[in-house]
């Protein structure tokens, strides 16, 4: 009996549609551009193949919501994170590396929490900087 091609690439596409959904880190952030931002979370989106976390940072323009790219859901809930962890209008502290194309998009290393808690939130695999559970 013959496979099927048809059913063969479909599995295929299948197997590799989600990998190459997931990108690198040196795709779209710049090592050489780390950043400190301190600011108000507006939202936390829990999607795959990552969180995400908003937050408004005062700055000389005024207030500028940055988007931070987080590790993917089931790597949050691992570390012990859940969708209420950090409710709306908490003040925290991220570090991380800004988007290559200058926008207000950072991808996430670590964020600290007004009691001091620092919590990591990176990805890993990704090649980040700090790729994995940094210290």
């Amino acid at each position: 009996m013959r496979p099927n091609l048809v059913a063969i690439a479909a599995v295929i596409t299948l197997c590799v549609a989600p990998a190459m959904a997931h990108h690198a880190f040196s795709a779209e952030f710049d090592a050489n551009k780390p950043v400190r931002l301190t600011g108000a979370i507006t939202k936390v989106e829990w999607i795959n193949p990552h969180s995400w976390m908003y937050i408004d940072v005062k700055g000389a323009r005024g207030v500028e919501n940055w988007s931070i790219e987080l590790a993917a859901p089931n790597a949050m809930l691992r570390r012990g994170w859940n969708k209420n962890s950090i409710p709306i209008g908490t003040i925290v502290v991220v570090e991380g590396w800004q988007a290559k194309n200058g926008s207000k998009t950072a991808n996430g290393g670590f964020v600290t929490l007004e009691d001091g808690k620092r919590l990591f939130v990176g990805s890993s695999g990704t090649g980040a900087p700090i790729d994995g559970e940094g210290k």
